[in-house]
């Protein structure tokens, strides 16, 4: 029976522990939760909201609404946007916190 030089050992032992922290290290990532930030909101509506740098978003989950209306500040319309002729922007707004 052959013995493997310790240098072959060291190596091996080397690149397992080097995959195995990537993996471990994806696996962590994959972990990250994303939250809802009300203060990024202008103006709310029921079928999505204008951020305060005029962009457009549809509500990603139901109770995103929610967190938008207990907001202190919130500017919230129980109607779409676009039934306004503005499309329910309604101007730069500054929030304070």
């Amino acid at each position: 029976m052959r013995k493997a030089p310790v240098k072959t050992i060291l190596k091996a032992a080397a690149i397992a522990a080097l995959l195995g922290t990537t993996t471990f290290g994806g696996a962590m990532a994959a972990d990250v939760s994303v939250t809802f930030d009300p203060g990024i909101v202008a103006y709310g509506y029921s079928d999505g909201y204008w951020t305060t740098k005029h962009e457009w978003r549809s509500w990603e989950k139901p109770e995103y609404v929610e967190v938008y209306r207990k907001h202190p500040g919130a500017r919230y319309y129980e109607y779409r946007h676009d039934r306004d002729p503005d499309m329910g922007w309604r101007g730069d707004v500054v929030i304070s916190r």
